[in-house]
């Protein structure tokens, strides 16, 4: 697991917005259940570069900050704004993230095939012009 570092290519192209393609983001109510998933995708086989731990003052200061354009300069048609305010809401409560490369629906599916013992408050999965529950 590698430690979370907001990319340009982490922002929607209109507004900047917080929107990691080809990514599924899950928050945890705390680091120990973070780790726990993260071990448990380990074990699955998903490797540590694909995998990012979020702590709850990224979300705060880093990702947070990015919804700042959401709604400029029309109102925005998505929810990435709104999805980010709820990772905020939970992060300043003291939860964390994991940040999960899911490039296609059998990444998806590993992921919820190795955390079904693991649960987490929270999954967004980011695909082009689409943020899927999970």
């Amino acid at each position: 697991m590698k430690p979370f570092a907001l990319t340009p290519d982490m922002l929607s192209t209109l507004g900047k917005t917080f929107y990691p393609t080809g990514h599924t983001m899950l928050m945890f109510p705390d680091e120990g259940a973070a780790r726990a998933a993260a071990d448990a995708l380990a074990q699955g086989g998903v490797t540590g570069d694909d995998v990012a731990f979020v702590p709850a003052a990224a979300i705060i200061d880093s990702i947070g900050p990015t919804t700042s354009g959401a709604d400029d300069p029309l109102p925005s048609a998505g929810t990435e704004g709104a999805t980010v305010r709820a990772y905020v809401r939970l992060a300043l409560e003291g939860h964390v993230g994991l940040l999960v490369r899911t490039e296609n629906d059998e990444d998806v599916e590993r992921l919820r095939t190795l955390l079904r013992e693991t649960p987490f408050v929270m999954g967004q999965r980011y695909r082009t012009l689409v943020i899927e529950d999970l």
